[in-house]
């Protein structure tokens, strides 16, 4: 059996293919190594793995996942892996391959990913070939659900959303000042937190101000990182992930805006993963 899985900050999708090519999808939390260490992935694997799953038939582990950069930040993944799936081969990739494979397979191309966090790359059908750093929540991540959601709470703790927004944010929180630095500052996990809240923007993306704030995070992302690479704008457009997908119109209209065409837009790479690795095989 095998396991492919794409690991987002958030929430990390699997699937599962027998040896009859038969697929099981399930989900477990994400695996940032930023945010985790191994004994906390082996715990959370093992609490959430489903109670069917034969561990000693997974046979391949193929973990594609955020942060998952540096030497050490893959062996912090792959230990972890390897000390629940104890006879599976363990590969562990960044999720920026993981995107372009799912979107581009061997051909080469433009992928990015616009979700918690953010990332994009030139692929040349093995390999990325180009990255322009997105940094991170703190510094970047401009078009990212995270980069949305502080723009959402920075308003909403000065007063500065539409009154009815305000109210409506207020109502649907329940959080104080207080609350949200101390979930920033102390708790872990500060960057799901901050993106959590992009979900606020689509519920209300009729209003005025939610369209401009998705527009402006998007212009922010190619102003800043997209327009940095050489010839973007001979590339298309392809991309991955929960806040691209479902803002994908504005997305559009930004790309065009700065002469980029739009290719394909998806919430998930999972089955474009899953195809990949079907298709090669051994």
């Amino acid at each position: 059996m095998m396991l492919i899985a794409d690991g987002g900050s958030t929430k990390t999708t699997w699937c599962l293919v027998d040896a009859q090519g038969t697929r099981s999808f399930f989900d477990t939390e994400g695996y940032n190594p930023e945010f985790i260490g191994t004994a906390g992935i082996v715990a959370s694997l093992r609490r959430s793995l489903p109670a069917a799953l034969a561990l000693p038939a997974v046979a391949q582990v193929h973990y594609y996942g955020a942060s998952v950069v540096s030497a050490g930040q893959v062996a912090t993944v792959a230990d972890g892996m390897q000390a629940v799936f104890g006879q599976a081969r363990v590969h562990v990739g960044h999720d920026l391959l993981a995107a372009a494979r799912a979107l581009l397979g061997r051909g080469p191309g433009f992928a990015a990913i616009l979700g918690t966090g953010t990332n994009s790359c030139l692929y040349d059908g093995q390999r990325i070939t180009h990255n322009v750093d997105s940094l991170g929540y703190f510094l970047g991540d401009e078009g990212s659900g995270a980069f949305i959601g502080k723009r959402l709470l920075r308003d909403y703790l000065r007063g500065l959303l539409p009154a009815d927004l305000q109210a409506a944010f207020r109502a649907a929180y329940s959080l104080d000042r207080d609350e949200i630095l101390d979930r920033l500052y102390n708790q872990p996990f500060p960057n799901r937190f901050v993106a959590s809240f992009a979900k606020f923007a689509s519920d209300h993306s009729s209003t005025s101000y939610c369209q401009a704030l998705v527009k402006d995070s998007f212009e922010a992302f190619f102003q800043h990182i997209i327009a940095k690479y050489p010839g973007y704008q001979s590339q298309t457009f392809n991309c991955v992930g929960s806040v691209g997908y479902h803002f994908r119109e504005a997305l559009a209209e930004v790309a065009a805006a700065h002469g980029m065409a739009v290719g394909t837009i998806i919430r998930s790479p999972i089955e474009g993963l899953v195809a990949y690795h079907l298709e090669n095989a051994g």
